[in-house]
């Protein structure tokens, strides 16, 4: 059985910056007959539930990666090393469960994947991927964003 990381909010854990998951009918039809790994980077790089909304500015996740961009809370808060840590460790989850595809929560700055928020906290929508996604990618891994969320 092939094995795929999927965000643990996807799976319904109540890990999202508003303490709430994202569990739906959509999400449980895209892995069906698959081996889940459920994973939150947010909370792995040592960032708490419920948090502060954060977004990233300055560019994507690959920006981050590279070191040009950064990841900030809506106090101006930086949160990049958290990501980057989130990042890294489920890159190693993916790794360890032999995983080859990601489905990840939409817009997410750390599992967005296609578009996420500019970092104006104003809902705007840019055209990029979130930090895991950015790596997970980076390192050979598909990353899909979740249907229905």
């Amino acid at each position: 059985m092939e094995a795929m990381l999927v965000s643990a909010c996807l799976r319904g854990v109540p890990c999202r910056f508003d303490g709430k998951h994202k569990a739906s009918p959509e999400v449980e039809d895209a892995v069906a007959g698959r081996a889940v790994v459920p994973f939150c980077p947010e909370v792995a790089g040592g960032l708490v539930t419920p948090r502060r909304p954060a977004e990233l500015v300055g560019g994507d996740g690959y920006d981050v990666l590279d070191g040009t961009a950064r990841v900030v809370e809506d106090t101006g808060r930086d949160v990049t090393a958290e990501f980057l840590d989130g990042a890294r460790r489920a890159l190693a989850a993916a790794r360890n469960g032999g995983c080859t595809e990601a489905l990840l929560m939409p817009r997410s700055p750390s599992c967005g994947r296609g578009a996420v928020y500019d970092g104006s906290f104003t809902g705007r929508l840019v055209p990029g991927d979130g930090v895991t996604a950015a790596l997970l990618q980076r390192n050979g891994i598909a990353v899909r964003p979740a249907p229905g969320v």
